[in-house]
């Protein structure tokens, strides 16, 4: 995966998404990974990769100073079209490279992110660049489960789906590795096809 050809396939996806990763399975999921988030009025938020905004039904309209970036302008239109009347702020911008100071933000949201990137490693670590000293991230993605092996199939079809735009072969913690030092894990939790797609969150030291 690179960041041209990235751009290429969410552009063919922009037009489909919503009604793939936001229905069903997908949805139940974002509703139970937002359940318990509640921040503080005023609290600056940052969604990495928002795509078309399926996130963003669960953070607006509290009091958050929400921005969105995403790496695909296609996908972005669909999000701005849909939220146009809010005060989201959208930004078309590289989640590997982001244009924003060193701790800006008290919770940032990054779902089906680090698994598209071409770079996990940098991505995450931009992140807690980003994030305030006891700041959260919040992260749901496909990851191998935790304490085991790569499954057969999704060794099988780990090359196919790259080219797809995103892996099914990433270990979380191989990912983490680069900011353990300064992040701590407080959930990891399974939350759906038996433990393929999980919820983490992490709290940046302060």
């Amino acid at each position: 995966m690179n960041n041209k050809w990235n751009k290429f396939i969410y552009k063919c996806w922009s037009p489909i998404y919503e009604y793939v990763f936001n229905a069903g399975l997908f949805l139940k999921a974002r509703k139970e990974i937002f359940h318990e988030v509640s921040l503080d009025k005023g609290s600056k938020v940052l969604v990495v990769g928002v795509g078309t905004g399926a996130d963003l039904p669960y953070l607006l309209h509290k009091g958050y100073e929400i921005t969105a970036i995403d790496y695909s302008g296609d996908m972005l239109k669909q999000a701005q079209g849909k939220y146009a009347d809010s005060s989201i702020r959208f930004r078309e911008m590289d989640a590997q490279q982001m244009d924003f100071e060193n701790e800006t933000f008290d919770f940032i949201v990054a779902n089906l992110i680090l698994t598209v990137v071409p770079d996990a490693e940098m991505t995450i670590k931009e992140m807690v660049r980003v994030l305030k000293k006891n700041g959260r991230f919040l992260v749901l993605d496909k990851f191998v489960p935790k304490g085991k092996k790569i499954r057969m199939g999704q060794k099988v079809f780990r090359p196919i789906l790259k080219r797809m735009g995103t892996d099914i072969g990433m270990d979380f913690y191989n990912v983490y590795k680069i900011v353990e030092n300064t992040c701590e894990v407080i959930e990891d939790k399974d939350v759906m096809m038996n433990g393929l797609y999980r919820k983490i969150t992490a709290n940046k030291k302060g």
